[in-house]
C-alpha cells in the first residue's frame, strides 16, 4: 500500500471525542500518514505490517486504537489475577519508557479505566511486580525482562488479544529471536498482531509471514523522510574532533547528539570536547538505568545540549525539535543509519544528519549508501579542506600497477 491517503482528521479515523479531545490537546492536528493507513485497520481487529521512518507517528497509531478498544470493550474488572490484555514488545529500555509514557499521556482522561506497565531490565524487578498486581490492560515489555516476570508468575500471557512487535527488526538485530519464540510459544494463537519496523531485513519478513495473518501491508518509508536533510563531510584523518568542534561552535545548535561505536569513544571524545571549550554528557550501556534516565531527562529539558551516544541511543530517543544527528564514527550496520538520523526531522520538523567521514570510512559509506538508496555529495568544511592524499579519489580502490617487462630475476628451478 502506498501513500495516496487524503488528509483527514482523528475523529474521521473513527477514534472517540475523548481520545480526540486529548490529542487536541497534545497539539496533534493531524493524523500522520501511518496513522492515517493503520489506526481504522488496527479497529477493525485485522494485522498489520507497518514500515515508516522513525519520528512517523509509529506509537499512536498503535496505541490510540489499542486504548479506545479497552475502553469500550474491556474495565479493570474485567481483569482477573495477573493477566495482560495488550502486549507491546520493545527493544530497549529506553523506548519501553518512551511508549508506556506516550501510552500513559494518550489515555490522560481514561487513566482510571486504563492501567498501563513499562517492564525492562536494568532496574529492581520488584516494584514491577508490584505494579502487575491484579494485571495489566497494557503492558509495554523487553522480551527479556518480560520472560523473568512470567518465570516468576507475576504476569501471564495466555489472555493476550493483541500483540504489537515495535522496531521488529532492531529486537532480531539485538539476538532476542530465541526469547521472542519463547514469548510467542506462550500467547493464545487467536490474537490481533500489529508489527511495525523501519526496515525490513529477511528476518522481520520471514517472522511477519509465519506470524501474522492476512495482514494489511503498509510502507511508507521513502515519503516521510523529506524533512530530514542528510550531508556528508569527508575530513582528513585525525581530525574529525577539530571539525566537530568547528561545527557546533560555528552553528549554535540547541543540541546536538553525537553517535560513536564503543562506550569509551563516548568518554573520549567528552574529554577531548571539554578541552575545546564544549561540555557534553555521555549515553551509554555502562551507565545505571538511574544515570540514563536522568541523562535523557536532562537532554529532552534543553539542560544537556551535547550528547555523545552508543547505538542504545538510536531507538526511542524521542527529542522534541532536535536540530542536528552527527555521525562521528559510522554505524556498523547500514541499518542503523536511517534509525540513528531519525532522530531529527520527527513529526514533519525539519533536522539535519549530518556524517563526518575520513579515508578509513569512505568505502563503509558507500556500503550505507547503497544499502539505503542513497547518493550523497561528499563536503568539505572551509578551513579543514581534505588534503591531495585525502581526496575523494584517492579514496578509490587503486588499480595494481603492472610489472614493468625485464625486472626481477627469474627463480632458478629446483631439482627435484
Amino acid at each position: 500500500m502506498t501513500d495516496n491517503t487524503q488528509q483527514t482528521t482523528f475523529a474521521e479515523l473513527g477514534l472517540i471525542p475523548t481520545l480526540v479531545e486529548r490529542l487536541e490537546a497534545l497539539e496533534y492536528s493531524q493524523p500522520t500518514p501511518i496513522q492515517s493507513h493503520t489506526i481504522p485497520h488496527v479497529l477493525d481487529g485485522r494485522d498489520i505490517v507497518g514500515g515508516a521512518n522513525t519520528g512517523s507517528g509509529k506509537t499512536a497509531a498503535f496505541a490510540l486504537p489499542i486504548l479506545q478498544k479497552v475502553y469500550q470493550q474491556e474495565s479493570s474488572a474485567s481483569r482477573r489475577g495477573n493477566y495482560v490484555s495488550h502486549l507491546i514488545l520493545v527493544p530497549t529500555r529506553e523506548l519501553a519508557s518512551q511508549v508506556a509514557y506516550n501510552v500513559k499521556s494518550y489515555s490522560y482522561h481514561l487513566r482510571d479505566k486504563i492501567k498501563t506497565v513499562a517492564v525492562f531490565g536494568g532496574v529492581s524487578v520488584n516494584p514491577q511486580m508490584l505494579a502487575l498486581r491484579g494485571g495489566a490492560d497494557v503492558i509495554v515489555a523487553t522480551p527479556g525482562r518480560l520472560l523473568d516476570l512470567v518465570s516468576s508468575n507475576a504476569i501471564k500471557l495466555d489472555q493476550v488479544k493483541t500483540l504489537v512487535l515495535d522496531e521488529a527488526d532492531r529486537m532480531l538485530s539485538l539476538g532476542f529471536t530465541e526469547e521472542l519464540n519463547k514469548i510467542l510459544a506462550l500467547l493464545p494463537e487467536q490474537k490481533q498482531t500489529l508489527l511495525f519496523s523501519a526496515t525490513f531485513p529477511e528476518k522481520v519478513t520471514t517472522l511477519a509471514q509465519g506470524l501474522l495473518n492476512d495482514p494489511i501491508e503498509v510502507q511508507l518509508q521513502s515519503a516521510e523522510a523529506s524533512t530530514l536533510v542528510q550531508r556528508v563531510f569527508s575530513v582528513n584523518k585525525g581530525q574529525k574532533t577539530a571539525v566537530l568542534a568547528h561545527l557546533i561552535k560555528q552553528h549554535q545548535w540547541r543540541q546536538t547528539l553525537i553517535f560513536v561505536n564503543a562506550k569509551n569513544a563516548c568518554n573520549h571524545l567528552a574529554q577531548k570536547l571539554s578541552k575545546r571549550g564544549i561540555t557534553a554528557e555521555v549515553f551509554h550501556g555502562d551507565k545505571g538505568q538511574g544515570a540514563r534516565t536522568r541523562v535523557l531527562e536532562g537532554f529532552k529539558s534543553g539542560e544537556i545540549q551535547v550528547l555523545i551516544a552508543t547505538d542504545i541511543a538510536a531507538r526511542g530517543l524521542d527529542i522534541e525539535k532536535l536540530p542536528v544527528v552527527i555521525n562521528f564514527d559510522l554505524p556498523r550496520s547500514p541499518a542503523d543509519y536511517m534509525h540513528r538520523i531519525g532522530r531529527s526531522g520527527r513529526a514533519g520538523e525539519v533536522g539535519l544528519g549530518l556524517s563526518l567521514i575520513d579515508y578509513d570510512d569512505y568505502h563503509h559509506f558507500k556500503v550505507i549508501e547503497k544499502k539505503n538508496k542513497l547518493r550523497l555529495e561528499r563536503e568539505q568544511v572551509a578551513g579543514f579542506e581534505v588534503e591531495d592524499d585525502q581526496s575523494e579519489a584517492y579514496f578509490a580502490p587503486m588499480k595494481p600497477r603492472a610489472k614493468p617487462a625485464g625486472t626481477g630475476k627469474k627463480k632458478k628451478k629446483r631439482s627435484q
